[in-house]
């Protein structure tokens, strides 16, 4: 405690608060001496590349080729520099040749993978074109992680911008993937395939019917009797009533309406019609053709040919209109007669109608032939 205590005393006294505060100053010279020598002897950091993939390939061609990394050297040296970061023409250069790297390797890819699978897979027309989509959404994954992989690209510095591009993807882009999630869908579905023919009605009531030629990521393509392409979107499919000819059988049963007169033998026009329907060659024998009486109108009597076909994508017009020209023939051979709308007018007798009539009666008598 005694020692303690002088320690206290002689601290406290002017002279050794002086000495101390002189320690404390050299101390710190010392200390600020020791820094500033330290930052000069050690290298500048160099500016942060925006590609660290860049420097990489730079050092490797430099130590197989003094010449080519001179010509590096003096492309690295133009550029601009932002920040902390530096641009330059090679870092620019480099990134081209790696997108077009990236362009011709999975355009190879896909087509060798699209090979692959004709070659090694027997699967049916709806679940090869959904595997050949998924592999060109593989290949082209796996060729730009590898172009990621060459450039040296740090994903973690986009974190930033995830927030944001989550946002546009949700909003700008949700019709496109929701396309693209109904064309798979539809494509493992099987209820829609290449080739089939379908009527689509839209929001307007607006129908649209065609024979699917292609099924893309975003669209349906289809082709009219008319050779009119109409692109639907796969998710229009997916949400409205789409009417399949082809889904689960081929075989297709058309109308065709035939009225006749009241005074016309309708079982001999039921045996014409029949052997109309039998004579256009795209009518199925089995089944066969059938005629119905469809109601009595009020010029004729209606009946309703039916006829099965196997090739919808062929119209349905044109075999119409082959059963009504060869079953005009046959009526005509046969006498039966094809109504059309008859009027009679009833004129109704007063005094002016009277005077009328008379005095056209008086002309007659006194020319002695019809008025002009």
């Amino acid at each position: 405690m005694t020692w303690a205590w002088s320690a206290i005393t002689a601290a406290a006294s002017p002279q050794a608060a002086d000495s101390a505060s002189a320690d404390i100053a050299a101390a710190t010279q010392v200390a600020t001496d020791t820094a500033n020598d330290a930052a000069s002897a050690a290298p500048a950091e160099p500016l942060d590349a925006p590609i660290e993939g860049a420097e990489q390939i730079k050092e490797v061609l430099q130590e197989h080729s003094i010449t080519l990394g001179g010509v590096i050297d003096t492309l690295d040296s133009w550029g601009v520099t932002i920040g902390d970061t530096r641009f330059s023409v090679w870092t620019a250069l480099l990134v081209i040749l790696v997108l077009v790297g990236i362009f011709v390797l999975g355009r190879l890819g896909v087509r060798m993978a699209h090979r692959a699978l004709d070659k090694f897979t027997n699967l049916s027309a709806t679940e090869h074109l959904l595997a050949d989509k998924l592999l060109t959404l593989m290949v082209w994954a796996i060729v730009i992680l590898i172009g990621i992989d060459i450039l040296g690209i740090d994903l973690t510095a986009l974190a930033v911008f995830s927030g944001a591009f989550g946002l546009a993807i949700g909003f700008g882009l949700q019709k496109t993937f929701g396309n693209l999630i109904a064309g798979i869908l539809l494509l493992m579905d099987r209820s829609i395939k290449p080739g089939d023919v379908i009527a689509v009605s839209d929001t307007a009531g607006n129908e649209t019917f065609g024979q699917i030629r292609k099924i893309g990521i975003r669209a349906v393509s289809i082709v009219t009797r008319d050779e009119k392409e109409y692109l639907i979107p796969n998710e229009n499919l997916m949400i409205n009533q789409v009417e399949n000819w082809s889904y689960s059988s081929r075989d297709v049963r058309m109308q065709v309406n035939v009225g006749i007169s009241y005074n016309c033998d309708i079982k001999l026009a039921e045996r014409l019609m029949l052997e109309a329907a039998a004579s256009c060659a795209r009518v199925l024998k089995t089944p066969a053709p059938s005629v119905w009486l469809s109601g009595y109108g009020d010029n004729s009597v209606d009946f309703t040919i039916h006829c099965w076909i196997r090739d919808p994508e062929n119209g349905l017009g044109n075999i119409r209109s082959e059963v009504l020209k060869k079953l005009w023939d046959l009526f005509q051979e046969s006498d039966i007669e094809i109504p059309f709308p008859q009027r009679d007018i009833n004129l109704r007798g007063n005094e002016q109608f009277d005077q009328l009539v008379a005095a056209i009666g008086q002309r007659l008598d006194a020319s002695g032939k019809p008025p002009a």
